[in-house]
């Protein structure tokens, strides 16, 4: 089975996080599902530099990197995930949509409102588990 090691921005912006949805795919189990931004760690990088270059990539910012908070471990029937998750606090909502099809920015109360990608719920759970204002 395929193993893909990823990494993700719990993007905070005063005390609301933000959700982003995939767009439609072929495989329905993430198919225009919402998940936290970022994506796969490439050759020679570190974690925190794939982490920017995606958010660059995907949302138009540029971003500083701050704690590491989850590594998730996930099976999907097609591949094997390992999802390193950090916090990303920011200035502004001000983002630009390159790949999702929508954005959501969630207050505590509402972090289960969205249909979350499975491999990104224990990130909602760790959250859900935390006070926000740590982050």
């Amino acid at each position: 089975m395929k193993k893909i090691e990823v990494v993700a921005a719990i993007i905070k912006h005063e005390d609301e996080i933000l959700s982003v949805q995939r767009p439609h795919h072929e495989l329905d189990y993430i198919s225009e599902k919402f998940e936290f931004p970022g994506g796969k760690i490439e050759v020679g990088e570190t974690r925190q530099q794939a982490l920017n270059r995606e958010l660059k990539e995907e949302l138009d910012i540029n971003a500083d990197i701050g704690n590491h908070v989850i590594t998730v471990e996930h099976i999907y029937p097609e591949f094997e995930l390992t999802m390193h998750a950090f916090i990303v606090n920011v200035d502004s909502k001000d983002i630009t949509l390159t790949e999702h099809i929508s954005q959501l920015w969630l207050i505590k109360e509402d972090i289960y409102s969205v249909d979350w990608a499975a491999a990104d719920i224990p990130i909602v759970d760790k959250l859900n588990s935390i006070e926000w204002q740590t982050l």
